[in-house]
């Protein structure tokens, strides 16, 4: 007898995903440690907080928890459409790509120490330079631009990131595992491109209308300039170094070790934000500020970590964060200013 395959029965699969996804008790957790850090900002911060965040220097503590929360809004939104947009492809099992447990457990461990030691080599290379400690993000990123960023730091933040998050990493698994066990190759390219196109069309739009980027300011001639040299530091510093050490490497082995998307999704959300610690905003000089830096670093970071994770899971393809989530919205956008005033570009 032949078995005909009911054409409802994956998206029904997918609605039940979902649902278990926000049933999941590590999403409550998550859910109460959010709701946490908005009480640690109302308690704690007063009227103003202690950053150097020229972008938002008009802005109290509760409107930047107001727009901290608009953007979790925005990213649980993108996860649903997210779902519905996958609903009816084959989705990987990314558990299958990472090895047996034990080894999982080993690589996973010797990934978390080694970042932990770029962290820490990172900060104590740019200090003896002179410049702000090396972590994801070159100083004035987001939140403004820094006068004390200069070309030299730039590129040296770049270069040093790309070596050590995703040169490195890459080379060595890449010896011990194909790429598609690295999430490097994509299994439904149409599918992943009208996924990225929709992604990146609606994230655009959002940072057009709520961010009111300087983008919009710069002279043609200084557009021409920085946005390829944006793209292309940004690349090298930000997006490839997490592509590759959170997105490729660490996200299937956190399935293999966990066995839960919702606890994976979480994980890659944490280990994203703590890729952040160096950010040249945040402020550890008494405990009051070091909570307050903690806590917007997660405001800031952990959902579109998450975001980024989802992507990675439902495609199977750590490219798709790339385009949809990240090279283009927001760095490119968002980014461009800072590289003009930076390099100094007319």
């Amino acid at each position: 007898m032949t078995l005909i395959q009911n054409p409802e029965a994956r998206p029904r699969r997918a609605r039940r995903g979902l649902a278990a996804l926000l049933c999941h008790r590590g999403v409550h957790l998550s859910a109460l440690g959010w709701l946490a850090g908005n009480a640690v900002v109302l308690a704690v911060a007063g009227d103003a907080l202690p950053f150097d965040w020229p972008a938002a220097a008009a802005r109290t503590s509760v409107d930047r928890l107001v727009d901290a929360n608009l953007a979790l809004v925005e990213v649980l939104l993108l996860t649903a459409l997210t779902f519905w947009l996958t609903r009816k492809r084959a989705l990987p099992n990314l558990a299958d790509r990472a090895p047996e447990r034990s080894v999982a457990a080993r690589e996973t461990l010797f990934l978390l120490l080694y970042g932990a030691g770029g962290l820490g080599l990172g900060f104590i290379l740019a200090r003896l330079a002179g410049w702000h400690p090396f972590g994801l993000h070159l100083a004035g990123s987001i939140y403004g631009t820094h006068e004390h960023v200069s070309p030299a730091e730039s590129i040296a933040w770049a270069a040093y990131n790309l070596v050590v998050y995703a040169v490195v990493p890459l080379l060595f698994f890449r010896r011990r595992y194909s790429t598609e066990a690295l999430n490097l190759r994509s299994n439904n390219r149409r599918a992943d491109a009208v996924l990225i196109g929709v992604i990146l069309l609606i994230e655009s739009l959002v940072q057009i209308a709520a961010l009111e980027p300087q983008f919009f300011h710069l002279t043609a001639g200084q557009l021409a300039l920085g946005v390829p040299l944006t793209f292309t530091l940004y690349l090298a510093g930000a997006v490839l170094p997490a592509m590759i050490f959170v997105y490729a490497i660490l996200v299937p082995r956190f399935l293999r070790l966990t066995g839960s998307t919702a606890t994976t999704v979480i994980l890659g959300g944490l280990t994203y934000t703590a890729l952040h610690i160096w950010d040249a905003w945040t402020v550890f000089s008494s405990p009051g500020n070091a909570a307050l830096s903690i806590v917007f670093l997660l405001l800031t970071y952990f959902a579109p970590g998450m975001f980024k994770t989802v992507l990675t899971v439902r495609t199977g393809n750590a490219w798709v964060h790339i385009w949809a989530y990240h090279a283009l919205a927001p760095h490119t956008f968002a980014d461009t200013p800072h590289m003009v005033h930076v390099f100094h570009l007319k």
